[in-house]
């Protein structure tokens, strides 16, 4: 039996489809506070509502050790999604509870109940960053004045908490995603590219980093835990694209104006200082200190281990767009 954790985010959901697809035996943890409704819809994607009846679904909390130890019972296999990603620093310490704290409490589990084998989904954020423009491969090294923020910091916590579980002897794949494209989740994480848009989104930014479908990443999870291959991690990212023409992509495919006015360095550092002093007074701001920065930097990544390694054929981004975008406006038409 496989267990998957954040079942009820774009990753977990899809990967939720996917699994059952495959007449696997599929438990998922969720909070009494989640919307399973979203995955439900994801399902309606693939014209498979009668599969999300076979979702196990278990009330657990990673961090709450006692509900998540029950969830164990008869697994094989762990797929461990579940993640706070932020870039508030009120969030910091929540961040580090659930990305860190609850990613040992898998560990502990996997270990105690003797999993075959793990899966974990970390992010770009927990790979060390190079120097001028060289591309960003597995090999890196984490350096944390380079990945001084609340995020970078938890994927990698996460990730020394995985390793320990590999040196303890249960084998071990960690994917690391580049911004994941794909549909079902319009209102948070990169859904809101696409809501924002829509809605008539003026600025861009000349930032640049790596994009991935949600559809590769899962079955690039899925080839990862069914392979030999074990104890290694994987960049997951189809190409490195400004977030200018991401934009812009999404603009033409949405028939939406595109984005016209630059955001550069100095406008977003004066924005999120405006934000903050908003945030003073209770309102959770648009724009924080890491979001201006993410926003401007300059990275590029490779995707060879995984494409050398697996043979792993990426889907480019225009036609993720492109899919995410019908998605988008057959939920909204």
């Amino acid at each position: 039996m496989i267990l998957v954790t954040g079942g009820t985010g774009l990753v977990g959901s899809h990967l939720l489809y996917h699994l059952l697809k495959e007449n696997d035996t599929v438990k998922a943890i969720y909070r009494k506070s989640s919307d399973r409704d979203h995955v439900k819809h994801v399902f309606s994607y693939y014209s498979a509502e009668a599969l999300y009846e076979k979702i196990q679904w278990v009330v657990a909390d990673i961090t709450d050790i006692t509900s998540l130890s029950k969830s164990f019972k008869n697994i094989t296999h762990v797929y461990h999604c579940a993640a706070l990603v932020s870039f508030d620093a009120a969030d910091y310490k929540e961040m580090l509870k659930i990305n860190i704290e609850g990613t040992a409490n898998i560990v502990n589990l996997c270990i105690a109940n003797h999993i075959e084998k793990l899966c974990f989904v970390s992010s770009v954020a927990a790979i060390g960053k190079s120097q001028a423009d060289s591309e960003i491969t597995e090999n890196n090294e984490w350096n944390v004045e380079d990945n001084n923020y609340g995020y970078a910091i938890s994927k990698h916590g996460a990730e020394m908490e995985v390793w320990r579980c590999s040196q303890e002897g249960i084998p071990v794949v960690i994917v690391n995603p580049g911004v994941i494209i794909g549909p079902g989740f319009w209102h948070n994480g990169s859904g809101k590219l696409f809501s924002k848009v829509y809605a008539g989104l003026p600025f861009f930014t000349e930032g640049k980093t790596g994009f991935v479908g949600v559809a590769d990443v899962v079955q690039a999870m899925l080839l990862l835990m069914k392979g030999e291959h074990m104890n290694e991690r994987y960049i997951l990212v189809s190409e490195n694209i400004s977030f200018k023409g991401i934009l812009m992509a999404i603009a033409e495919n949405l028939g939406k104006k595109p984005p016209a006015i630059k955001i550069g360095s100095l406008a977003s550092g004066i924005f999120w200082r405006l934000e903050w002093v908003l945030s003073l007074f209770g309102r959770k701001p648009l724009l924080t200190k890491q979001a201006a920065r993410s926003s401007q930097n300059n990275y590029s990544y490779s995707n060879a281990k995984i494409k050398d390694k697996l043979g792993f054929e990426f889907t480019p981004m225009a036609e993720v767009i492109a899919q995410t975008s019908n998605y988008y406006q057959s939920d909204y038409s």
